[in-house]
């Protein structure tokens, strides 16, 4: 049974097993019910899913910041302008 049961639409549906893996190593992180191993999360309380989701996004964010930091990536608004002022040249 997958992780995953809801119908939140990926950007890229190959990302969908990474996403898991992410979540499992979140709850890992956190000490949350070890009942989420099962692939069920509807035991768990709505408390530690949300510490779950939070913790990925800090990560998430964590991790854009040092790829900004680093110079292996732009912000998505610097690109639209970069291009946008490039057509009106």
């Amino acid at each position: 049974m997958s992780i995953r049961n809801n119908n939140n639409s990926l950007v890229n549906p190959m990302a969908r097993q990474a996403l898991d893996k992410f979540k499992l190593e979140a709850a890992q992180e956190l000490n949350v019910s070890d009942e989420y191993k099962s692939g069920y999360w509807g035991n768990i309380t709505s408390r530690e899913c949300g510490s779950v989701g939070g913790q990925m996004v800090k990560q998430m964010v964590e991790q854009y910041e040092n790829q900004l930091a680093n110079g292996n990536g732009s912000a998505p608004q610097a690109q639209a302008t970069n291009a946008q002022n490039q057509q009106n040249q």
